[in-house]
């Protein structure tokens, strides 16, 4: 897939398919933006080892009625790799946090994938002026939950990049027998660095430890939607239930579909978070 040369943000007229990177204190970050820029926003996060190429297959019907904007988190596709850099979910957030401000794109539904859940989570806690709802997708509920910790994170020594099997081996069962997904993340992970790759993991055990994502949703009183797939191998599927002690969650499962949702089903997450944000109305 091709991505065209970064530029500058544009600043005025309909967003089509502009590229921009954002000069902000500890690195660059890649931003994709689609859709009518006086459209509401939507801020789609990606989970670790991913960049904003996980969305592509969502983003038309997104940006059909909706202000789409992609980012590359710190660490991971086109944004910086630096050495020392700060990789921890609170950090991730208030970068998100940065990019909606530079653009003038915020209040805006945050739609995260996997552990990118826990950077909207964050991102609604320590700007909540900035997030209208939280669209929570294949995001595990707590560490209890994890069906398997990842070799990589846990420090095993893993040939970097790694093979399509060794993503298989190393990931929990996070894809279904005959999914592409393991092949299109090995493209992803390709840009990053193995460090990147391991602190950024990391730092999703490391939120989690702290307090379980539903009950900081619960304190939060943010509007929330969540969304996973019947077939995680990466969380115990039923885990996902324990969301609903949150007020006025919406929890909608995925038939037949597993880990990687934005992926395997990419037409029905994206139906899923539109019926969502229109349910918010002026909200």
């Amino acid at each position: 897939m091709t991505i065209p040369d970064a530029q500058s943000p544009r600043t005025d007229g309909p967003v089509t398919a502009g590229v921009s990177l954002l000069p902000l204190d500890g690195g660059a970050i890649h931003v994709c933006q689609d859709g009518p820029r006086d459209a509401p926003a939507l801020l789609l996060v990606h989970g670790s080892g991913a960049s904003s190429l996980s969305w592509q297959a969502m983003v038309p019907p997104l940006a059909a009625a909706h202000r789409v904007v992609r980012i590359d988190l710190l660490g991971h596709g086109r944004s910086a790799q630096p050495a020392d850099g700060a990789y921890g979910i609170p950090e991730q957030a208030d970068r998100a946090a940065r990019v909606l401000e530079l653009l003038d794109a915020g209040p805006a539904v945050v739609v995260g994938h996997s552990s990118g859940g826990y950077t909207a989570v964050a991102l609604a806690e320590r700007h909540p002026g900035l997030v209208r709802g939280l669209v929570l997708v294949n995001t595990g509920p707590h560490r209890d939950a994890l069906t398997a910790q990842d070799a990589a994170a846990a420090g095993a020594q893993v040939r970097w990049p790694p093979t399509d099997e060794e993503i298989r081996a190393f990931s929990g069962g996070s894809f279904p027998e005959g999914s592409d997904a393991p092949r299109i993340l090995a493209e992803e992970l390709r840009l990053m660095s193995f460090r990147s790759f391991l602190t950024t993991m990391r730092a999703s055990y490391g939120y989690l430890a702290e307090q379980p994502v539903p009950e900081r949703l619960a304190a939060l009183g943010t509007p929330v939607q969540v969304v996973y797939g019947e077939q995680d191998g990466r969380w115990v599927p039923a885990s996902y239930g324990d969301y609903r002690a949150v007020p006025g969650v919406r929890v909608d499962p995925l038939p037949g579909v597993g880990h990687t949702s934005i992926l395997e089903a990419p037409e029905r997450v994206a139906e899923l978070v539109l019926s969502f944000a229109a349910g918010l109305g002026d909200r």
